[in-house]
């Protein structure tokens, strides 16, 4: 039989705020645990909450980013249940009438086309604390640092067909949020995380098969693989003649499989009702117009014009415009040095695999686009070859000097341009290798790869390639 996967996401990001949701504790990472929390955070008797207006803003900019209806009018409800990490007893979130409804977002898939993923909802809700399971002599230590912290869960349609739409949904998003400064999206933090909904059918069966969740995961490597895990899972069930149970499952990386945590539980059996300690909260159309005016340009926009005004591939623009800090950066270079092309190559190439392998960020990149701007101006203006740049630019990355041409200077990496110079070098390299030269006139074509070899080696690599090249060839005539 044949099965098609039906998944919807349920992502939470943590906004970027100095305080809480409620409260005006702070909520930086990293804290010692139990310094963070106050009796607000800890619901103690006599205390009230109040709406952070900073986390109002950013919910609605996002609902604006992603081109869905902005809830006019809010309501913060009771979630109860009991979990030691949330001593209140309930949870504030939105139910029934959300901050952000109905939108939409595209993603691009691996064969070059796009697919349109339904956005549900998005709402605000306070996150709860951190059950420590380790260093605890068989005891779960409780830190309430996190308790209160704003976030906004985003809810997706079950419009993903398989781990790859998932992931390439998840990236897209996280992009999203990040490029418009709502959240710094760090997975090893726990600011982006998501749940999973997963369910398998008979392919052509319009009723939905029994879902399962798939609980906090904070990777996108790892959200791949616990999906196509649970769906191997789920059909190998169905077809040993069992029943799918909905459940809430946990992935565990170490041993590369999901397993039970607890019965799925319904909306109802959480009691929702609305706070009766927060008002509804109205937005006004003023402060709707005013959050819209301070939206950068949107990743899809952006990938747009790079494609347009700097004639790049298809795949070269989303690759540069997948974090806004890298297409900044992109752009910088590429109008200093005025060659679109060969500024993307050395932003892709060079400097992301130098920061990749330091697993640096590239606003922390030690060669600025400035730095890299005037580098490839300097190949561009031959100056320097290609390959002699690739040694200025690890110059530049270990701090050996502050721009390119005092690196060139200082190492006498200059490329060599005179004519005469490079003729003499060609006619020396050829005197040298008579066999080799008889080879090429027979029709040996592959030798010429020797003689430039052996030219640029007795020029340092300071030798212009295409001047050398065609030296060699006119006096092989």
């Amino acid at each position: 039989m044949e099965w098609e996967t039906v998944i919807g996401l349920e992502i939470h990001t943590q906004l970027a705020t100095k305080s809480k949701i409620f409260s005006g504790a702070a909520t930086a990472y990293g804290a010692e645990p139990n310094t963070q929390a106050c009796a607000v955070d800890l619901g103690l008797p006599g205390v009230l909450p109040v709406v952070n207006k900073e986390v109002m803003r950013m919910a609605v900019k996002f609902g604006l980013a992603l081109g869905a209806e902005i809830g006019m009018i809010s309501v913060f409800d009771r979630k109860n249940y009991f979990y030691p990490d949330l001593p209140k007893g309930y949870q504030t979130t939105q139910m029934d009438y959300p901050i952000v409804g109905k939108g939409s977002l595209t993603i691009e898939l691996e064969d070059g086309t796009t697919k349109e993923i339904g956005v549900t909802r998005a709402h605000l809700e306070e996150d709860a604390g951190k059950s420590l399971h380790e260093d605890f002599h068989g005891m779960t230590g409780i830190d309430l640092n996190r308790a209160g912290t704003p976030l906004i869960e985003i809810v997706s349609e079950p419009d993903m067909s398989s781990a790859k739409e998932a992931v390439a949904y998840m990236r897209k998003m996280h992009s999203l949020v990040r490029y418009i400064g709502i959240s710094d999206g760090n997975m090893q933090e726990g600011s982006f995380r998501c749940d999973a909904n997963v369910s398998v059918r008979p392919k052509g069966q319009k009723e939905f098969g029994t879902r399962t969740e798939l609980k906090n995961i904070n990777s996108f490597r790892f959200v791949e693989r616990a999906i196509n895990i649970e769906i191997e899972r789920q059909i190998d069930l169905i077809e040993a003649g069992g029943t799918v149970v909905q459940e809430t499952r946990l992935y565990d990386a170490d041993k590369d499989e999901t397993r039970s945590m607890r019965s799925k539980e319904e909306a109802n059996d959480y009691r929702y009702f609305p706070c009766p300690d927060l008002l509804p909260v109205k937005i006004s159309q003023e402060f709707v117009d005013d959050i819209r005016s301070t939206l950068p340009e949107l990743p899809d926009a952006k990938k747009a014009r790079f494609i347009e005004s700097f004639a790049l591939k298809t795949e070269d623009a989303a690759t540069l415009t997948s974090s806004r800090e890298t297409a900044e950066y992109f752009e910088v270079v590429a109008n200093k040095c005025g060659d679109a092309k060969l500024a993307a190559n050395w932003v892709m190439g060079e400097l992301s695999g130098y920061l990749n392998k330091e697993d640096t960020a590239i606003e922390s990149s030690p060669v600025t686009a400035e730095m890299l701007a005037l580098l490839v101006t300097r190949i561009k203006d031959n100056t320097i070859s290609g390959k002699i740049a690739k040694q200025v630019f690890e110059a530049l990355w270990n701090g050996e000097g502050k721009d390119a041409d005092a690196i060139i200077e200082s190492k006498g990496l200059k490329q060599i341009t005179d004519t005469g110079a490079i003729e003499a070098i060609v006619d020396e390299v050829l005197a040298a290798n008579p066999d080799q030269v008889e080879q090429f006139k027979a029709g040996k074509e592959k030798v010429m790869g020797f003689f430039v070899g052996q030219c640029m080696k007795a020029s340092k690599g300071k030798a212009n390639p295409g001047q050398l090249n065609q030296l060699i060839r006119d006096k092989l005539k």
